[in-house]
């Protein structure tokens, strides 16, 4: 089983979107995505909802 994110990982989703875990759900997570440097030109709300089966933990909560 993959890694569950925890409330402030960073994750990679998508095609190579990555934002801040604000929020955990049973099945989900809720990502602040204005993380990204280039996040003004992507057109994108600044959060989105993310399927535990499609993301990568990129960066622990502690390490940051």
């Amino acid at each position: 089983m993959e890694e569950k994110a925890e409330l402030g990982n960073v994750i990679e989703f998508g095609d190579g979107l990555q934002g801040i875990v604000e929020k955990v759900n049973e099945n989900s997570v809720i990502v602040n995505v204005t993380y990204m440097e280039n996040f003004n030109s992507l057109e994108m709300e600044e959060r989105t909802v993310v399927n535990h089966k499609r993301y990568k933990v990129i960066a622990n909560s502690a390490a940051q």
